[in-house]
């Protein structure tokens, strides 16, 4: 199974690569993004680390129950022929009905089949209020300033 685009990428293609990660979160269907991942893929999320495609459905689905409203927005900062450096924004809002905006970075690894073997992703969670959201649905669904 291959996943394109694929290594060595270009501007153009990793920004392609980007977009569709985006288009996949904003999904928030755990067995759809678990797909661009390698069986064996390894991951950091905050201060959790998991290995394979089971795991990560698995975390993924824990997290879409807990950030209700989630909407996310992905940016590339860098690439090079097999690793792309992205930083994003995503808003949810808890089971109190508090918003938050969480910023991070990711570091991706792909295999030559376009596959994603390893992801490190650095977050931090900021209240604010819902009048200062600036995120909402998919960017072909809603707006972002962000």
């Amino acid at each position: 199974m291959s996943r394109p685009p694929l290594p060595p990428f270009t501007a153009a293609t990793a920004a392609q690569k980007v977009q569709l990660a985006e288009d996949a979160w904003n999904s928030r269907d755990p067995e759809r993004v678990a797909l661009a991942y390698t069986p064996d893929s390894v991951w950091r999320n905050r201060d959790e680390f998991f290995t394979g495609r089971e795991e990560i459905k698995e975390f993924l689905a824990r997290k879409w129950a807990k950030e209700n409203g989630y909407a996310l927005r992905k940016q590339l900062w860098a690439y090079t022929e097999d690793r792309i450096a992205v930083r994003f924004q995503y808003e949810w809002h808890d089971e109190s009905g508090q918003w938050w905006r969480s910023h991070g970075n990711e570091l991706w690894e792909f295999t030559p089949d376009g596959l994603m073997a390893r992801r490190e992703a650095s977050i931090n969670d900021v209240p604010i209020d819902e009048s200062d959201r600036t995120i909402f649905g998919s960017r072909t669904t809603g707006w972002s300033r962000a």
